[in-house]
């Protein structure tokens, strides 16, 4: 009973200066809202760098030649010709925790169809590079195992490819191109994928078997690199142990030899990006919670003001009976309502942020109900560590000298 009197009575007080409470709520309200809308904002991009990676091939195994050589130092040009066909022979034969291996050598030059010409990359593949991207086909079929070892001069293209050559709309499949010099019959068009999270366009490539890339268009006999997919995304730390220890041993490299190739997975990928996510978001909720701060420094200073404003109702209480701590406990949830209603409009407009800033700029994001939750316990703490203080001091006035009070 006593709880709820003192509820109604600040209430009355509250209603009575809507205008002030309002303008003290500004600064809570704000600072929950971007709180809400940053975390937001952080939780959806991992979620977009995960999806996207995911959609390359979460179980993605890479393998480029080359010591991992992250200081930015310049290499001799025969590290980068490291891996051989018999590398990946030894992964193929001797690996348990991969599902599906293709060697990889790639290049860039013109691809021509009569007048129409475009710049574009082309891969050279075996037939499983479409199970280990994760990337099916529009139309037509892919290459086999025995145009591979042919060295066939056949190719599987991508939309913006199509789109860019055939810009009539006519059916590739079947029809001749030229990449650089060297004709290729398009057997197939890939599903398209549209542009990934590097800014990348996946569909505009040409994908070839591996040995007439290396034969007639790059001139060489190693590889650019050796993908594959380990069996489970579980499995791909062990996938990477294992291709390791199978490549040192292909290349004799004794304990005391840096590896002469590095292996990567998607995950490590992932965990790198959504690290880098991490750090800007906890920058972001840093300066919105600056807000907060603000807004928490708005309450105590409004609660002091109102003390000396009802100086003398607080003498009159006292002087008919009212305890200390029944005053302490008036002003102090005075000061909570404030911060818990400014929380309550924050959250409202900080769910209405995330929404405006999806539908209309385009930014992925995820409200995350922690980040509510967090919300809701810092106007608490915010509403009782500001408002203690005026709280205590209008407790502790003396009634006679409250009475008295001009």
């Amino acid at each position: 009973m006593r709880l709820l009197n003192l509820l109604k009575i600040a209430y009355k007080a509250i209603v009575l200066n809507k205008v002030r409470t309002l303008l003290t709520m500004l600064g809570i309200i704000i600072g929950v809202a971007s709180v809400i809308a940053m975390l937001a904002i952080g939780e959806g991009s991992k979620e977009s760098i995960r999806t996207t990676i995911s959609a390359m091939g979460s179980n993605m195994i890479n393998v480029k030649p080359g010591s991992d050589n992250r200081g930015g130092v310049r290499q001799d040009p025969s590290a980068m010709e490291t891996l051989t066909l018999k590398d990946y022979l030894a992964i193929k034969e001797q690996a348990t925790t991969l599902n599906y291996i293709s060697p990889l050598v790639n290049g860039g030059g013109q691809v021509i169809n009569g007048s129409n010409n475009w710049p574009s990359s082309i891969y050279g593949v075996n037939p499983e590079y479409l199970d280990i991207k994760v990337v099916g086909l529009k139309s037509g079929s892919m290459f086999t195992n025995t145009e591979v070892q042919s060295a066939a001069k056949v190719a599987v293209i991508g939309q913006t490819v199509v789109d860019n050559i055939f810009p009539d709309g006519e059916n590739p499949v079947g029809k001749m191109i030229r990449f650089n010099s060297i004709p290729f019959k398009i057997i197939g068009v890939l599903e398209e994928k549209g542009t990934n999270t590097f800014g990348q366009d996946q569909d505009d490539v040409v994908i070839a078997p591996y040995t007439t890339v290396q034969k007639r268009i790059l001139a060489i006999d190693h590889l650019n690199e050796i993908v594959a997919s380990a069996i489970s995304e579980e499995d791909a730390p062990q996938a990477v142990t294992e291709v390791t220890a199978i490549l040192r041993s292909q290349h004799k490299l004794t304990t005391n030899e840096d590896d002469d190739f590095h292996v990567r997975s998607m995950e490590e990928l992932i965990t790198t990006f959504s690290s880098t996510s991490d750090m800007l978001t906890v920058l972001l909720v840093a300066v919105a919670g600056i807000s907060l701060l603000i807004g928490g420094i708005g309450i105590m200073n409004i609660m002091y003001v109102s003390v000396k404003e009802r100086t003398k109702e607080i003498g009159l209480r006292m002087a008919v009976g009212g305890k200390g701590s029944d005053i302490l406990m008036q002003f102090l949830i005075e000061a909570i309502l404030i911060s818990i209603t400014g929380g309550v409009l924050g959250v409202i407009l900080g769910l209405g942020a995330t929404v405006f800033i999806e539908k209309f700029l385009h930014w992925p994001t995820s409200v995350a109900m922690y980040s509510i939750i967090i919300s809701f316990a810092v106007c608490a703490v915010t509403g009782i560590f500001f408002g203690w203080y005026p709280a205590r001091k209008a407790s502790a006035l003396e009634p006679i000298t409250a009475l008295r009070y001009e």
